[in-house]
């Protein structure tokens, strides 16, 4: 699961929700741009309501929670590293369906995919990195 997108791979990403490791950036960088601690703080792996949990449901929860103290979302950029699968043809889909649980228009939105050129665990294949940056206002 990325981006709420299923791919398809031999691989899979491990974690206590569904381990949607874009939506997690997305929702750290939106919680750190309002100073509002991290994901861990507000959705604890020790706590079993979150075990296999939806991260569009989580995303959704954190645009909420910051809409109640006052903020909207102008834009989010992300890029995603990993050497496989290719994400390109899953680009789209991830936008519209990161937009959808934001609530915001999908041009607000961009998802992108780099590899980490053979360097690194991420170039050995053995996981995926995600940078996320969010702009919001008040």
């Amino acid at each position: 699961m990325l981006g709420g997108v299923e791919i398809p791979h031999s691989k899979g990403l491990l974690g206590h929700s569904d381990a949607d490791a874009l939506a997690h950036a997305i929702i750290d960088a939106l919680l750190g741009a309002v100073a509002d601690g991290d994901i861990g703080q507000h959705f604890p792996d020790r706590d079993p309501q979150w075990k296999d949990a939806d991260s569009m449901v989580l995303l959704a929860a954190t645009v909420e929670r910051l809409r109640e103290a006052g903020w909207r979302i102008v834009n989010i950029d992300s890029t995603v590293l990993a050497e496989a699968p290719k994400l390109r043809p899953y680009i789209d889909t991830m936008r519209e369906r990161l937009a959808a649980a934001m609530g915001i228009d999908v041009g607000c939105v961009s998802v992108k995919a780099k590899t980490n050129e053979g360097m690194d665990a991420v170039g050995n294949r053995e996981g995926i990195a995600v940078q996320a940056v969010a702009l919001v206002e008040r």
